[in-house]
């Protein structure tokens, strides 16, 4: 009987083979994880920051398209907690966010898990994801100032020509610890510096009209009423009031305002995002990778843009008509990692000038 070929293998070759065994294991258990397999049929839950109309034609298109049912819990806040205190028996398999902010804040938490996918990767670029892969970034919305058009004559202005005394009393703005605003202010500590951002909210503070407060589409009214003669905010709400049947008055807000995009001829216009995770124990993890994978594709990226009127985070995919005529601008680069890295001394700077108090105090 001839001899078995581990017979004439010396110590040193055995301990070779079964590395190279481990290492073929592990490579394919890696691919495994790069690519979500075929699924059909089946369900995801989904932990939604975001309100369920924004979403609900994504979805459903998703399970015409998989045959995968959506399960939507939206709540404005508490989510994150929610899924740490149901710890391993948490329903979640996807949390959907508002903000940079609610991201990493879910990271931190430990309530994620990270993946690695090159479909994900190559839709989304790489500034606008974690490089850990526990977030990714689906819709872009541009913060931008919306100015009177019978009072201000200026098609262009910078965020740091907010802090300038000629608009005293001129300006509307929500909450500084609102999402939004504090990933502004932390975007402009990553170009300014800390000392210097610190000097401009305080002269942002000094220009307001009244006492930050209310959403972005209240800062508009307070154009259209007189009250301030530019305001801070994003660029989708300017669809939501232009198609706004229910409430009709909202369109002769819009329409007495024009968008500027700051900064677009220098280093560019801060934009913040929607985004998605992973939950840590995803009970349908297929299911849900199938659906992130779904969400940064061509179709879902023109479903957001023409239905949310906001900007696609994949390179390529058309903007709606409306956002068209708005007008081109030139997106802020800066990498959202750092952005958010800053949002913690961006919220302090917030009460250390006591932003929220308003003009006077």
């Amino acid at each position: 009987m001839p001899a078995t070929h581990s017979r004439h293998l010396t110590p040193l070759k055995m301990l070779f083979a079964l590395a190279l065994v481990l290492l073929t294991a592990t490579s394919s258990s890696h691919a495994e994880q790069s690519a979500a397999p075929p699924v059909s049929g089946g369900e995801v839950n989904i932990y939604s920051y975001r309100q369920p109309y924004l979403i609900a034609p994504l979805l459903e298109a998703f399970e015409k398209k998989t045959g995968i049912k959506s399960n939507v819990i939206f709540a404005k806040k508490g989510l994150i907690e929610r899924i740490a205190a149901e710890g391993a028996n948490s329903p979640a398999d996807l949390l959907l966010t508002t903000g940079v902010g609610e991201l990493t804040a879910a990271a931190q938490k430990g309530v994620t898990q990270p993946i690695v996918s090159e479909t994900i990767n190559q839709n989304i670029p790489a500034r606008y994801r974690d490089p850990n892969g526990n977030w990714f970034a689906l819709t872009r919305r541009g913060r931008v100032v919306y100015a009177s058009k019978a009072r201000v004559a200026q098609d262009a202005i910078t965020y740091e020509e907010l802090a300038d005394p000629k608009w005293r009393g001129r300006i509307c703005i929500r909450s500084g610890h609102h999402v939004y605003n504090v990933a502004l202010i932390a975007a402009m500590a990553s170009h300014l510096g800390e000392a210097k951002t610190e000097q401009w909210l305080q002269g942002l503070k000094a220009n307001l009209a009244r006492k930050p407060g209310g959403n972005d589409r209240a800062q508009v009214k307070g154009v259209f009423a007189g009250e301030c003669d530019i305001a801070v905010g994003n660029t989708y709400y300017m669809a939501q009031m232009m198609l706004n049947e229910k409430n009709p008055e909202q369109k002769g807000w819009a329409e007495s305002v024009k968008m500027l995009f700051p900064n677009t001829d220098g280093r560019g216009t801060h934009v913040n995002i929607s985004g998605m995770s992973l939950a840590k124990n995803a009970p349908n993890k297929a299911a849900a990778l199938a659906l992130m994978e779904y969400l940064s594709s061509d179709e879902a990226q023109r479903i957001y843009a023409e239905i949310n009127h906001e900007y696609p985070v994949k390179d390529g995919v058309p903007w709606s008509t409306m956002v068209q005529s708005w007008g081109n601008f030139k997106a802020d680069e800066v990498a959202l990692q750092d952005v958010a890295a800053n949002r913690k001394r961006a919220s302090e700077l917030v009460d250390k000038v006591a932003f929220d108090d308003g003009p006077s105090s």
